[in-house]
């Protein structure tokens, strides 16, 4: 049948539906010839040249202080009366009434019409690195890099359940659908990486809390040419799914597949002025260069023990520390932007032994992460940020703590980001950020500054108006820059 004929009757979209010829089916074409779809020359056949993306910018609008960002989101809502903010009269205060002047009239998630008591800090703090830090004591492996960090204890978000409030974390709108931050960076800056996703997302479980589900959205590309959305890489077992060629399948079946869909791809792309033919021709040959370099990537082989034991890891187990290291190996290989979940915060009862528990699970890797980090000279141009969807309330949930959007904490290292400093400040209970007050898209905009790009300036016209990561709002935090 003529390639125009087959045009009409059947959609180019629908025949890669119908004949089950998604990006993990089409990826064990390698196997045939890995260069098969190499950069510097167009696709055998198709005749679409696939280049590495440079960035809708070009260049940076300003000489950047960071070339990546690795985030380390603690997914639940860490406590940060628990981690990075004490509060002394909290603790005087605990078994008391909560003041109703702090929470009337105020959002609150399950505590609505409950009474309200407050709880006291459940673990110490102490003065930590020559900076003075104030960390508690469940993180003692951060201590030793506390004059590093940057710890910010006056963060403020707009959504108070988890899912919205992942979304708004990552999308800057609890609107679903918008395009992640990590898209909005690969988009913009492109990616100094041939043969993996300028965009990875890790995913680790724990024991301690309640493990909230993350949603693909959260990494997903929205309104953005699809080729930006996050890949998902499993930490344990096969990192990318049908990576690999299934058995029965042959060389020669292989190649058929490819030199037909591409030979289709090829012909609908002179007919329609679609950009997601472009995207799926990248995307097939991302597949291809994935499965001779991710097979590299996630062997550990080449850590010298000294590493393994800084990390706590014995290998590629699944866990966050094993996700810290392959993160500093994306890095190294040139990834834009690694997110690391981490889900095992969520604790409306239980908060004590839960923090304990799961500060436990991350605490040494994200020590790690810095201290590696820093030892091959990577710390001064890699962003780290460790921090939740929002933090938990003052007032006891049992021997929990509920949601709380008003006041919380994270901390940044690296890229740019002045350390051994504290900015900001909750109010004497931990409800309300009262000082140098933080938002979401404050956030943004600062992570976007440390990059090179103008927050305001990075936008994408959709039905009619120009979006951005920030949307109409967003401040850059001038006074923790180095």
């Amino acid at each position: 049948m003529h390639s125009e004929t087959l045009r009409q009757l059947v959609s180019r979209r629908s025949f890669l539906g119908r004949s089950g010829l998604s990006l993990g089916t089409l990826a064990f074409a390698s196997l045939v010839d890995p260069h098969y779809l190499s950069a510097n020359e167009a696709p055998r056949k198709a005749g679409v040249q696939v280049e590495r993306w440079p960035g809708v910018l070009g260049k940076p609008h300003h000489p950047p202080r960071a070339k990546r960002v690795i985030y380390l989101y603690m997914a639940g809502g860490m406590s940060h009366l628990e981690t990075f903010d004490y509060k002394p009269k909290l603790a005087e205060m605990n078994g008391k009434p909560m003041p109703e002047s702090f929470t009337k009239g105020q959002p609150i998630a399950q505590l609505q019409g409950a009474r309200l008591t407050c709880l006291a800090p459940q673990h110490p703090f102490a003065q930590v690195g020559k900076s003075g830090q104030s960390i508690s004591t469940v993180f003692p492996h951060l201590h030793s890099v506390a004059d590093e960090l940057c710890i910010i204890r006056s963060l403020r978000t707009e959504a108070i359940n988890h899912d919205p409030a992942h979304t708004f974390m990552n999308t800057g709108t609890t609107i679903s659908g918008r395009p992640s931050m990590g898209t909005w960076v690969w988009y913009g800056l492109g990616a100094e990486c041939d043969d993996l996703p300028g965009f990875v997302v890790l995913t680790s479980s724990g024991r301690y809390g309640q493990s909230q589900p993350i949603s693909a959205r959260q990494w997903h590309s929205g309104f953005l040419p699809s080729r930006f959305q996050g890949v998902h890489f499993r930490s344990k077992g096969d990192a990318v799914l049908y990576l690999n060629r299934p058995q029965g399948v042959t060389a020669e079946r292989q190649r058929d597949i490819i030199d037909a869909v591409q030979e289709l791809n090829s012909q609908h792309a002179s007919l329609a002025d679609d950009p997601e033919i472009a995207t799926r021709v990248a995307q097939y040959e991302m597949a291809f260069r994935m499965q001779t370099s991710v097979p590299g990537l996630m062997d550990f082989k080449d850590e010298s023990q000294k590493v393994l034991d800084l990390y706590g890891v014995r290998g590629l187990d699944g866990s966050f520390a094993a996700n810290c290291l392959l993160a500093r190996r994306l890095a190294q290989r040139g990834v834009r932007f690694i997110q690391l979940y981490h889900r095992d915060w969520d604790h409306h009862g239980g908060v004590k032994d839960g923090v304990k528990g799961s500060a436990s699970e991350v605490d040494q890797g994200a020590a790690a992460l810095i201290r590696d980090l820093k030892q091959r000279g990577m710390l001064e141009d890699t962003l780290v940020i460790f921090g939740s969807e929002f933090g938990r309330t003052p007032m006891a949930q049992g021997n929990g703590r509920d949601h709380h959007i008003k006041g919380f904490s994270m901390w940044l290292a690296g890229g740019g980001i002045k350390g051994g400093i504290s900015y900001g400040a909750t109010d004497d209970l931990g409800y309300n950020a009262v000082t140098d007050i933080v938002d979401v898209h404050d956030l943004h905009a600062t992570m976007l500054h440390l990059l090179g790009v103008d927050h305001k300036r990075l936008t994408f016209k959709f039905q009619g108006r120009d979006f951005r990561l920030t949307d109409v709002h967003g401040n850059v935090v001038d006074k923790i820059l180095a």
